[in-house]
């Protein structure tokens, strides 16, 4: 079995779905995707058995690599490390960026839990969780046995457990917001309570490239006191819009007529646990 054109841009949204929940970076979930390919291009077609699984496993033990590789610049990173975003929209254009398989394991909630994870736990865990391989094949693409996989994945779901709590009901959570929105104009301090938790935290990150908290902002007046403190600074030409990302509605805010941060939310029990700004512009969507 060879590869072909017709192998590629059916598989290619998979790899990415693999590649983008593993490095939380489109740029480098693309990368790897076509040096997936180009390697497999390379192979004899009596190497392919089962192209679906040779790609596989080619793309996520590429993502651990990766990952292992990436860990002292992670570490290093300057500030809390969040997911890059990935705005999507209804559109006929075929790019993995504006492909989702599945909505579960996409939030950026869900993304940045995967960070307290090793390599190995990250692997297993989409593989098994996301993307519903059976724990022969997780043990075929990572090279590992049936009862060690399912012991990573028990001690990764242990890991994330509250995460599990996250709502995903799109529309709920957009009126949520919106009436967060509403509060915080008014400065409706009771309306806030009720929708904010008392024990919130905040993720800003800017990674060294403009200014934003270098650690995470807890309890629910330090938040709002940065959040106002931000809405003070802003220019007259700015304005937000409620746009899809991560499968989850984001407020979306622009400046001197460019995007200039995205703000996504941790919402569980009707309650916003925590709330993710993406302030760095090398990881913001291109528009």
């Amino acid at each position: 079995m060879q590869i072909s054109n017709e192998d590629y841009q059916l598989f290619r949204p998979l790899l990415f779905t693999i590649g983008y929940r593993m490095l939380g970076s489109i740029g480098d979930a693309e990368d790897i995707v076509q040096e997936t390919f180009l390697k497999a291009y390379q192979m004899d077609e009596q190497e392919i058995n089962n192209m679906k699984a040779y790609l596989c496993k080619m793309m996520t033990n590429r993502c651990l690599d990766y990952l292992k590789s990436a860990r002292y610049k992670r570490e290093n990173y300057v500030g809390p490390w969040n997911p890059e975003p990935l705005l999507l929209e209804k559109s006929n254009d075929l790019d993995p960026a504006d492909v989702v398989l599945q909505a579960e394991g996409l939030s950026i909630a869900y993304l940045r839990m995967m960070e307290h994870l090793t390599p190995d736990e990250r692997a297993v865990l989409l593989l098994r969780e996301v993307l519903d391989f059976s724990y022969l094949e997780i043990a075929s693409i990572i090279e590992k046995n049936e009862d060690n996989c399912r012991k990573i994945y028990s001690r990764s779901k242990h890991k994330i457990a509250r995460i599990d709590s996250e709502s995903l009901n799109y529309e709920t959570n957009k009126s949520i917001i919106n009436r967060f929105i509403q509060a915080f104009e008014m400065k409706n301090t009771n309306a806030l309570l009720e929708l904010v938790s008392e024990n919130v935290t905040l993720y800003s990150d800017g990674g060294g490239k403009v200014k934003a908290a270098i650690r995470p902002i807890t309890s629910l007046p330090n938040v709002l006191a940065l959040l106002y403190g931000i809405m003070k600074k802003a220019p007259k030409d700015f304005y937000f819009e409620i746009r899809n990302v991560n499968g989850q509605p984001a407020i979306v805010n622009y400046m001197n007529g460019s995007l200039q941060s995205i703000i996504s939310f941790y919402i569980s029990d009707e309650k916003i646990k925590e709330v993710y700004i993406m302030m760095n512009p090398d990881k913001l969507p291109k528009l």
